[in-house]
């Protein structure tokens, strides 16, 4: 049934990207004279940018290479131009649609329209590759966000716990070993007393990051009370059991429906992704399961990779919940849908007696840009009393 329903959302999004491309296609299409030379080439470039994401993603499961890898560099840039491409095709057809009932486009444009639409789609391409430009750069170089958060309970030879939070990373062909060693350099500069990642360590196939030995360099993250991770959605797309084993050999504890008391002092808590009974069939442990042994007494801090029903946590005692997922959108305009989806899209709120921050991430999934938000990596100054 898990299978049935899968190969049905896969084809539906096939389908769709598809359906997407193949407007685009025509609109760009239009803009080259039929006896141009120019039209067979961008025909031929249309097929190769467009299905390279995909046609690498599938092979790289089987074999990495650095022709997979290219195809899905390439095509993960692609991602971003398609979603540009699209708002501007479907911009300048709804003005066509609006000139057809009330005329708002000048005569002198009519009258020179094959000049002029030759003019757009150069106006267009140089946009849409100035804005992944900026968002290239933008998503290379996370931003230190800082919190100073007050828990008031009293912790026994603890005043201050300096957290270091991150998600969402999504190690793999896109951000390889020399993007996450400057991520972990950042981190490491912080001298945290704890590291937490919130889920999404990984994009897809493990193959890429075992490859890269990026083990190395998780094995340099450095902090008093350890390294500790959930899995997120993706660990569970790429098969949770060999990304948990192979980074827990490498210095990483993994909360997983678990609950860990650090220093004697303070509950850490860890849940499995929402996503893990699509992929395995098993729903994950509820919230008043895993603290039922647990005195409130004692600050509680929860890692939940999707900031989804967060009254769950508030309802049982927890204090602090750090979350991603949702990268804010990632590329504007969707940080539009985000918010309307997520009760918080990014950043903290204050729900009851309960802390809650969103992260939009450190790295990024699909495109490998940001446009309307920042990459960050999270300090957060945690006072008791």
């Amino acid at each position: 049934m898990r299978t049935t329903g899968f190969i049905i959302f896969f084809s539906i999004v096939i389908v769709l990207y598809a359906l997407i491309n193949y407007y685009i296609f025509r609109r760009g299409l239009q803009a080259i004279p039929r006896d141009s030379v120019i039209r067979t080439l961008y025909i031929l470039f249309f097929l190769f940018i467009s299905s390279a994401y995909l046609i690498g993603r599938i092979l790289e499961r089987y074999f990495h290479t650095s022709t997979t890898e290219m195809l899905v560099k390439v095509g993960s840039f692609w991602l971003a131009g398609m979603i540009y491409f699209l708002l501007i095709v479907l911009m300048l057809d709804l003005l066509r649609l609006i000139n057809h009932f009330v005329p708002i486009i000048p005569a002198i444009i009519k009258n020179k329209y094959e000049i002029i639409k030759k003019y757009i789609a150069f106006i267009s391409i140089i946009t849409v590759f100035i804005t992944i430009f900026y968002g290239y750069l933008n998503a290379l170089n996370p931003r230190l966000k800082t919190l100073e958060l007050h828990i008031p309970k009293y912790v026994d030879g603890i005043k201050n716990l300096r957290i270091v939070m991150i998600s969402d990373i999504h190690l793999g062909t896109i951000i390889g070993r020399e993007r996450f060693s400057k991520i972990v350099d950042i981190i490491n500069s912080q001298q945290p007393d704890l590291i937490l990642i919130a889920g999404d360590l990984v994009d897809e196939s493990l193959g890429p990051i075992v490859n890269d030995n990026i083990g190395r360099c998780v094995e340099r993250l450095n902090s008093k009370y350890g390294v500790y991770a959930i899995t997120g959605n993706h660990e569970f797309i790429g098969g949770a059991e060999p990304v948990v084993n192979y980074f827990q050999s490498h210095g990483i504890k993994f909360l997983r429906d678990t609950m860990v008391v650090v220093d004697n002092k303070i509950i850490l808590v860890g849940r499995e992704d929402r996503v893990k009974s699509r992929f395995t069939g098993v729903e994950r442990m509820p919230m008043e399961k895993i603290l039922k042994d647990v005195s409130n007494e004692k600050p509680i801090i929860l890692l939940d990779h999707q900031p989804v029903n967060l009254d769950e946590a508030l309802n049982n005692g927890v204090d602090l919940q750090l979350s991603g997922h949702t990268h804010h959108g990632q590329i504007f305009p969707f940080n539009l849908i985000t918010k309307r989806i997520y009760e918080v899209s990014w950043g903290h709120k204050r729900k009851g007696s309960m802390h809650i921050y969103v992260s939009s991430g450190v790295g990024t999934w699909g495109p490998p840009v940001r446009i309307g938000n920042h990459p960050e990596i999270v300090q957060i100054n945690l006072k008791f009393n």
